[in-house]
């Protein structure tokens, strides 16, 4: 707000809000252009066929991927990812839920789960392959396998850390099971498994990459393979620039989401800085 003698007008908040949004938006593809200028730069100078410039690689992406390839090979790896994504996160909630809310079965479980965690999910692969068959199901079995970890063993510590305060409180007014799980436990526990979820999203792309590698005839993961073996050089660094674009989209989506489920979270965090 502006005094002036005698009225009060508005400052231009809209105007504002225009300036940041322009000056983080310049702060977002500062960078990333800058590589890009770099990259022209050293491609047009070298002799190395593996390098091509960022002019060639735009119109091999253009080529490749805005058309059939995009529905027989994008859709479905999407897909699979986010099957996959989906599973890990409701199997991971649910299960480090029950093992954090019961010591016994968590104090039991704790070695096989440390062993299952360090085992790589790639070599499971040819094991899913025998046991599954050269499926979607398998593929997105792959997925989990190694996406579920990170948010099962997040939501297990942060269950266990639940205010103990609140716990008795809680329990002193007779609050059912079912409320303290509900409004206590999972909002308490929410910071972690987001966290998880987040690390989870990252371990999800890299290993849908991979499973499509194996005995595949489309996806994302099978076409940059193809790609590679053939010498397409442009088509294959388009393939991995889409790969770094689906990442960057669910980072944005998850960024959203986060802020969303941990808007309580991130007031607390604003009102303890000041």
């Amino acid at each position: 707000m502006t005094a002036y003698p005698g009225r009060v007008v508005a400052a231009p908040r809209r105007r504002r809000a225009g300036t940041r949004a322009v000056t983080g938006l310049l702060h977002a593809l500062g960078l990333p252009m800058l590589l890009l200028v770099l990259w022209g730069l050293v491609a047009t100078r070298a002799t190395n066929r593996f390098l091509p410039d960022p002019v060639t690689i735009a119109d091999a992406f253009v080529d490749t991927w805005i058309g059939p390839a995009f529905v027989q090979d994008v859709l479905p790896s999407l897909y699979r990812l986010g099957l996959g994504v989906a599973a890990s996160i409701v199997l991971g909630v649910a299960t480090g839920t029950v093992i954090g809310l019961t010591p016994w079965l968590r104090e039991l479980l704790e070695p096989l789960l440390e062993f299952l965690r360090a085992v790589p999910p790639p070599v499971l692969i040819p094991v899913a392959m025998l046991l599954l068959g050269i499926t979607d199901t398998m593929k997105v079995m792959v997925i989990v396998s190694g996406a579920v970890w990170p948010i099962l063993l997040n939501t297990v510590e942060g269950v266990r850390g639940t205010d103990s305060v609140l716990t008795q409180t809680a329990l002193s007014f007779r609050v059912t099971r079912w409320e303290r799980l509900w409004f206590l436990v999972l909002p308490a526990a929410s910071p972690r498994i987001m966290a998880g979820v987040r690390q989870a999203l990252s371990v999800a792309l890299i290993l849908m990459v991979i499973s499509e590698m194996f005995a595949s005839s489309a996806g994302l993961g099978y076409r940059i393979a193809y790609f590679q073996r053939n010498y397409l050089v442009a088509e294959m660094w388009s393939g991995i620039l889409l790969l770094g674009g689906v990442g960057v989209l669910l980072a944005v989506v998850f960024g959203v989401v986060e802020r969303r489920v941990l808007r309580w979270y991130h007031g607390i965090r604003e009102v303890n800085r000041v």
